[in-house]
């Protein structure tokens, strides 16, 4: 969502609908740190301006973003979760190893949301390197966090 030229966290969705009661998933990597952190707290911060309750946010985490789907899909199957916001972080590194782990990464998500019938928000960064990846966590980007929880929001109000 967020590119060199555009930073969407600015954007916001509609607040005709009375958030409160919507019940969020994070399911958030370990891996990557520092970046992954700044991603939750900017799709918590965007949650919580939107008046979804403290309460009604869960996180979890898993090891890496590869784990992300298992840990949406998880989360997908409970009642009453609405839905599911992924956040991972994975850096471009010198073998092909990045390849195989975003693709399988975004069909996976995709696929949980498509079996669950909810919300599943991609919310993971793909950079060349750290620097890019500060930059889309709360840098001169924006906060792909934050964007996530927007999408999340939207997609509630619409289709729930």
């Amino acid at each position: 969502m967020a590119s060199s030229q555009n930073n969407l966290s600015g954007f916001r969705a509609k607040t005709t609908e009375d958030t409160k009661n919507y019940r969020i998933a994070i399911v958030v990597s370990e891996w990557n740190e520092s970046v992954t952190e700044a991603l939750y707290s900017g799709a918590v911060s965007t949650l919580r301006e939107y008046g979804i309750q403290r309460d009604n946010i869960v996180r979890k985490n898993v090891p890496g973003s590869f784990e992300l789907t298992l840990g949406a899909q998880f989360m997908a199957q409970k009642e009453d979760i609405d839905a599911v916001i992924c956040l991972g972080c994975v850096i471009q590194g010198e073998t092909r190893h990045f390849d195989f782990i975003c693709q399988a990464v975004a069909i996976g998500i995709t696929n949980v949301g498509l079996s669950s019938n909810k919300p599943v928000i991609f919310g993971v960064l793909t950079p060349d390197n750290q620097q890019q990846a500060l930059d889309r966590a709360g840098g001169k980007h924006g906060n792909k966090g934050d964007e996530a929880a927007i999408a999340a929001i939207k997609m509630l109000q619409e289709f729930k």
